[in-house]
């Protein structure tokens, strides 16, 4: 049975860590990521969420896969990991994470890799490499300053904290932050509402926003016309204004529109 799995349930993929309870990224975690995601990016869905089987998000890295590596087979090993948490970023749908219990090192750079945390408020996140001389090798260093600024980042990276759920969504690094019960069905809920969007509409703002993270306002005012233009003759843009237009003859708020993605 493999560690990770790919589900689609209507618009909504689901990668699912499957080797519960600690979830460990070792090489099968990474082959079978790799596969997982490009079941997402075949599949047509307009929206993927990555949850976990088990009591804990993941554990991390497992440091008995990892010991007898050397240089080239590690850099290799690392390289792969790297190309599985772009490519989910590059996907052009809405990504969210559904986290409980620990989410350490890499875990914790593949929740950052996601446009949407959702975490329960005990949840525990952890980059734990700088303690055992290392340092985190999968984004997380800069995607976690992208979102809690470059201090808070220095701390908890540098220093190795553990950071609860409940700060993640104080610092801005989660999205939502919910009781450990509610944390699955937040998720989906999330992650179904977006799934009937505007689906282009959501590609555009996650291009402009990977623009500003790359060079800041100006950067992502070079590209915002290019990007959020097209948008204004597709059959979701039409649908969308003809509700509000509608609703505001009638002197009413608009009813939420279900969007076709086109």
């Amino acid at each position: 049975m493999s560690v990770i799995r790919f589900e689609r349930h209507d618009n909504v993929g689901h990668i699912v860590l499957a080797d519960a309870p600690l979830n460990l990224i070792n090489n099968r975690f990474c082959e079978a990521l790799k596969e997982a995601v490009h079941e997402a990016s075949r599949s047509g869905i307009r929206a993927l969420l990555v949850r976990a089987e088990g009591e804990n998000f993941s554990h991390g890295g497992d440091v008995l896969d990892f010991i007898d590596k050397d240089f080239d087979d590690w850099r290799t090993f690392i390289s792969e990991m790297n190309q599985s948490y772009r490519a989910i970023e590059a996907l052009q749908i809405p990504t969210v994470a559904a986290v409980r219990g620990s989410c350490f090192g890499g875990a914790f750079e593949l929740a950052l890799a996601c446009d949407f945390i959702v975490t329960s408020d005990n949840a525990v996140f952890q980059h734990f490499e700088a303690s055992v001389g290392s340092a985190p090798v999968a984004g997380g260093v800069q995607r976690l300053a992208e979102r809690a600024g470059r201090a808070m980042a220095a701390r908890y990276t540098m220093l190795s904290e553990p950071m609860t759920g409940k700060t993640a969504g104080e610092l801005g690094v989660a999205a939502f932050v919910c009781p450990e019960t509610d944390v699955e069905t937040t998720a989906v809920s999330l992650a179904t509402r977006l799934s009937n969007g505007p689906t282009r509409s959501y590609s555009a703002i996650r291009a402009l926003l990977k623009a500003w993270s790359g060079g800041g306002v100006p950067a992502a005012d070079a590209v915002l016309l290019d990007i959020t233009m097209p948008l204004h003759g597709t059959q979701d843009a039409r649908k969308g204004r003809t509700a509000r237009v509608e609703a505001i003859k009638r002197g009413v708020e608009p009813e939420p529109v279900v969007f076709t993605g086109h």
